[in-house]
């Protein structure tokens, strides 16, 4: 196997920070479990929003409309994992 060279690992850096700069969910190496939870749940809501079929889907399971599973997707995507905890100094 091929040896890395410094330079490999400068190209692999500035290729890390490019896709964490231009999609918000990949993370970062300060991010915490809370963080990382927060925008998975987000992302995951907003899947559900941009596709019709699944908020159709939902309603029917849970027997709303189509409107308030919308609705509550939306409002569910403020604070999916609840409150941040509290950082210590």
């Amino acid at each position: 196997m091929a040896e890395m060279r410094a330079s490999d690992r400068f190209s692999i850096n500035s290729q890390l920070e490019h896709l964490q700069s231009k999609h918000v969910g990949t993370g970062h190496a300060d991010m915490t479990k809370h963080e990382w939870a927060v925008n998975q749940h987000r992302d995951s809501y907003a899947c559900y929003i941009g596709r019709p079929s699944m908020l159709h889907y939902f309603a029917v399971a849970e027997g709303e409309s189509y409107g308030r599973v919308r609705f509550e997707c939306m409002q569910r995507m403020i604070q999916p994992c609840g409150p941040p905890p509290v950082q210590k100094e």
